[in-house]
Parts: structure tokens; sequence; C-alpha cells
């Protein structure tokens, strides 16, 4: 587990007219670049001619203008930034994926990991289905590709797929006609829609892509829903709705941007929220709060509006810098930590500092900014997570995939605190998580703090799984 990722992020636009969509998809990813920056890729439908563009890097490496025009204009589009939770990075596994079968062709793209996909592709395999990638999002093609050589249409194939998939998917696929978004039973991970003045409706992981391409926010999609969007308008199924919701509670902590609403609720009040609580269980003497730029400074601004002490500015961030989570190889991230922050010495020195932070998960992150505080002439430093300790892994799309390198697993909190060099470490009570958004505290998916997971855990869960050499592969052993 040499790399802690977050979500992906996925894009549709279904215009009335033909129009620059790639475009509109590329400003989109921008909006989304934070739920991925191993790569990303656009698909453009003009009168059922698919062309696309995928490379590894950021949105604006691999779009050039160049590459966009080549996209050309179009009446439909799906983009995708990733990250990899399922097979390695590398161009071959970018999205979306585009698939030429017996009845035409499709686009897809998906945000998620299955807890049977090793399953499912084992099957395929056997069945004669040759793979060209190790992600979870060619299984889904192959699945959605043999219900469409039975069924009549793109949507009836995609809702017999959903069947069969077990574990967390947000996708969008286009045919030529259609372009349709389905989110799993259990809605692990959020998929937004909207409309724009023009007519084109907007499909995205978050409300901030539509806010970026001037769409209206109409609502989350249902945990289990379908939305078929075609030149006749809009028309949903909710078949495989009803069952229980687990959304991950980590996109309100983390993932999510703080200017998106999910299912109705301010990431941006969630994170406050969170460090409101954490006033309320850490009462400490201290002469400033200060959050660890970007997803702790809400937190730590609900803590010091809740404890009184005075909010300042600890960091200054490097925005040409990407998430530490995201650099390829812990010599990597741990050199981005250096050139990523630099200390506001003079908001620090002789002060006695409560540091916050979105989550402690290795520790060797806040071990560097703990370092750095200490080098700026601070006091005491005092650290607190606005999430609880992460003790399991998880199977639906954050990379955790083994408790081997979680600092939780292994050490006490007094341990932890003299590992990273902090006066006291706090996490934030595992009661209180489901309560961020000031809701019943129901409909969220823990399993990462509290090991309750929502869904069977898979029989293989390792990210490599697909890529394992044959020694340590199951599949391959002989009998």
């Amino acid at each position: 587990m040499s790399l802690i990722h977050e979500e992906c992020g996925v894009f549709g636009i279904f215009a009335p007219q033909r129009q620059d969509v790639a475009s509109t998809a590329y400003y989109a990813l921008f909006a989304l670049q934070h739920r991925g920056q191993e790569s990303a890729g656009i698909v453009v439908n003009d009168d059922g001619v698919f062309s696309s563009y995928k490379d590894e890097g950021l949105v604006n490496d691999v779009f050039t203008a160049e590459n966009l025009s080549r996209l050309g204009m179009g009446n439909m589009a799906i983009g995708h930034v990733r990250y990899s939770t399922t097979g390695s990075g590398g161009r071959e596994n970018a999205q979306p994926l585009v698939v030429n079968h017996l009845k035409g062709n499709m686009a897809l793209a998906h945000n998620g990991n299955l807890v049977n996909s090793f399953e499912l592709r084992s099957e395929l395999e056997s069945e004669g289905s040759i793979f060209h990638t190790t992600t979870d999002t060619e299984v889904i093609s192959y699945v959605i590709t043999k219900e469409r050589v039975r069924h009549r249409s793109i949507e009836e194939a995609v809702l017999a797929a959903m069947d069969r998939l077990e574990g967390a998917y947000s996708l969008v696929v286009m045919s030529p006609s259609k372009l349709i978004a389905a989110r799993d039973p259990h809605g692990f991970h959020p998929l937004c829609y909207g409309k724009r003045e023009d007519g084109a409706y907007i499909v995205a992981s978050e409300s901030c892509a539509l806010d970026a391409v001037g769409a209206t926010l109409i609502r989350e999609l249902e945990p289990g829903e379908a939305l078929i969007f075609t030149s006749e308008g809009v028309t949903c199924d909710r078949s495989h709705c009803g069952g229980k919701k687990s959304l991950c509670v980590f996109e309100y902590l983390y993932i999510a941007r703080p200017d998106s609403v999910i299912e109705g609720k301010s990431v941006h009040e969630a994170r406050k929220q969170a460090g409101r609580f954490l006033a309320e269980q850490y009462k400490i003497d201290a002469d400033i709060v200060v959050g660890v730029p970007d997803s702790g400074l809400d937190a730590a601004y609900g803590y010091a509006e809740a404890s009184g002490i005075p909010y300042g500015i600890g960091f200054i961030k490097n925005k040409y810098i990407g998430r530490t989570f995201i650099a390829p190889g812990q010599a990597a991230r741990e050199d981005r930590v250096r050139i990523k922050l630099n200390v506001l010495r003079s908001a620090i020195e002789g002060k006695r500092v409560v540091l916050v932070d979105d989550s402690i998960v290795r520790g060797t992150t806040c071990e560097r900014i703990v370092k750095m505080l200490r080098a700026a002439g601070a006091k005491e430093v005092h650290m607190l997570s606005s999430a609880p300790a992460f003790l399991n892994p998880c199977y639906y799309g954050t990379d955790i995939d083994s408790r081997e390198n979680l600092i939780a697993c292994h050490h006490t909190v007094p341990e932890i605190a003299k590992i990273i060099g902090a006066d006291s470490v706090g996490y934030l009570d595992l009661s209180k998580v489901k309560y961020l958004t000031c809701g019943d505290g129901t409909g969220y998916c823990t399993a990462c703090f509290d090991g309750e997971y929502p869904t069977r855990i898979p029989t293989e869960g390792a990210k490599n799984r697909f890529e394992r050499p044959i020694s340590e592969n199951p599949k391959y052993k002989a009998k």
C-alpha cells in the first residue's frame, strides 16, 4: 500500500444541439481535478461517431488546444479524472473506455470499486473475454456489453448489469443516441445532475463541476437510480432503489471540494461541524488554531469558532502542487510536503498551536508538518484529526487496501503523538462522524473507521489483484 488516494471524478453532458461539448468537459474536469490526478480523458459523440483522447497527467497537461480541437463538435461527451484503486496507473488504464460491440459502440466512465470484480472477471475470461486493462471499469464494460447483446436498448443493458455488479459505482455511459447516469444501490459515491440555460443536461461527481460550466444543480441521483438522457428528455429508473444507503462519509471530511453540495448538504459546513465537535472533545489551552491546507482549513475554523481560540493562517500553500496523497511513491510524497507548504513564521513563533488536519493515515506527512512548525518556533503543537482513526481497509474506492501502513492500527494515541513529535494528538470521536451534516446519523459508510461493511468483503481485495505474478494469483495456481 504505497499510495493512498481519494476518488475518481466522472462527467457527462447531453446537449440539445451540436456544440463544443469537449470544452465543456474540459472545464468540468478542471473542477473535478482534486478527485484524481493520475490521468484524464474525454470522449465526444458527434452523431454516433466517437472521438476520444486520454493520457496520464493533469487535465491541463493532457489536453492542449490542439487535442481539444481534434475532438471536434458534438451533442454528447463524457469525461474522467482518475487515480488507481484497482489496477496500476498508465495510459492503458485511463478512462473513459470506448467499446465497439455487435450493436454499436459505447463509452463509459466509472468512479468506485466493485467487491465482486474478481469473480466477474474470472467468469468473463473463462468465456473467452480478453482484457486490455487491469481496472474494474473494463469488467463493468464487458458486463454491460454482454447484456446489450441480449436486450433491446442500452438502458435495459445497464439496468441488467446493475443486477450483477456489487459494490461501489457511479457510472456515466454514452451510446450513439443516449447518455445514462447510474449510481449503485448503496450510493457510496456522489453523482448529481443539473441543467444549463441552453437546455444541456450535465452529470458530474460533484456540484462544483456543474457550477464550473454554468449549470444549475437539480438534485443528486438516488442510490440505485439510473437516469436516461435522450433527445426526448430525461427518464429515470428506480428499480434498484430502496437498499441501505451508505454514502462514504470521507466525502465530507476530505474528498469533495468544500464548495460542493452533496445530497443537499454543504461540504464546507460539514467540515466546520467536525471542528466544532473536536472543540467539544478537546479543550486545549492554546494561542492559535491553524488548519493544514486545504481540507483541514474548514475544520480548523470550526474549532476556533467553538473554542474561542483565534484562527490564524499558519501555512502558505504552493498552489501549483497537487495533493500529497497523489504523489507517485513515498519519496516523491515526502518531497512534495516540503515544497507544497511553508510555515508563516510570524504567525507561529512563540505560540501554542492547535493544528487541525483532515486525517492521520500513515503519520509521515503529519510528522513533517509538526517538525516545520517546531522549526518556525512553535512552543507547543497539538495535532487534531477531523476524522476518526483509520483502522480498516476500504473496498469501495478510497485506496486503503491493507491495515499494514495505518499508524492507528499499530500504535496508541500517546505513541502516535510521540512518533509525529506533537504534544498531544486527538481524533474525532466515531460517534460524532455520522452527524456532520446534522442529520439522524444514518445513511453513511464508516467502515474504514469501525469495520462495519455495508457489503460482503471481497475475496480478492488487493489493488493489484489483476496484475500479480502468476505465482501469487490463485486463479493460476496449479491444482
